[in-house]
């Protein structure tokens, strides 16, 4: 489980990362495919920065620590974790659905990504509560 939840968050990172890249660019953006499917709008927008920051840098942040907690098997710490990312995730596909009226490859790539690591963390979180502690014999 650990490997596979380490994997989803790498390619959090990369989809985060190519966000960011749109975030920045001044040309024209390559996932510009339709009316409705437009990744500079959404990363130009007003709703892709948070205190200053680009939402697509605390995705990569939030990202590394879920693997973090992946590899040091921390699984309820990371479903808090993962909770966190995917009301934010959440939050933002509501902005682009509601708000904007343009979706961005991206970040639905990564609200997939983060819905995967949580119902994966759940299911690691319920699984080691049904474990047999281990007791060692003094």
């Amino acid at each position: 489980m650990r490997w596979l939840l380490i994997v989803l968050a790498v390619i959090g990172i990369i989809v985060s990362s190519l966000a960011l890249r749109e975030h920045y660019r001044t040309d024209v953006s390559p996932c510009d495919i339709n009316e409705k499917w437009d990744c500079g709008i959404v990363n130009h927008s007003m709703y892709a920065v948070l205190g200053g920051v680009p939402v697509a840098v605390i995705g990569i942040v939030g990202y590394l620590l879920i693997a973090g907690l992946a590899f040091r098997q921390v699984y309820r710490v990371l479903l808090a974790a993962s909770l966190a990312g995917l009301a934010f995730s959440l939050y933002l596909a509501n902005v682009e659905a509601h708000v904007l009226g343009v979706w961005c490859v991206y970040c639905v790539a990564s609200l997939s990504a983060i819905s995967l690591i949580t119902l994966l963390t759940i299911a690691a979180v319920v699984a080691q509560s049904f474990r047999k502690p281990v007791h060692s014999s003094s």
